[in-house]
């Protein structure tokens, strides 16, 4: 029962960042079209980053990258701490991005702000 609750933490967490970055939020529950949605859109990561995510060890590393740029382009103040704290425990941190005053940078509004 507890790991179904924090699975609905998760994907309500997902959910809101996903409408956040322009993508309809019912993707957040399809297993890894969400991933892929992740990393390609909202990372802006190549899609093979994707295949790292099922090869042990290695897919730690991808994660704390993926969720890095996820971190950045939702300008957090530090994205290496949030991206660990995305990785480690998601169920804590999406919900944060989801529901905070946090606001995607797509690559035009990037330009200009820097």
């Amino acid at each position: 029962m507890l790991s179904f609750i924090i699975y609905v933490i998760l994907v309500a967490g997902m959910w809101k960042m996903f409408e956040k970055a322009g993508i309809a939020g019912w993707k957040a529950i399809i297993p890894i079209y969400n991933i892929y949605l992740e990393t390609v859109y909202i990372a802006k990561k190549e899609w093979w980053y994707v295949i790292l995510y099922f090869i042990p060890v290695v897919n730690i590393f991808a994660l704390i990258k993926i969720h890095m740029e996820v971190a950045k382009n939702f300008r957090i103040s530090s994205p290496l701490a949030f991206s660990l704290g995305m990785t480690f425990l998601a169920f804590i941190f999406y919900p944060i991005l989801g529901f905070g005053d946090y606001k995607f940078i797509s690559e035009d509004e990037a330009e200009i702000i820097d």
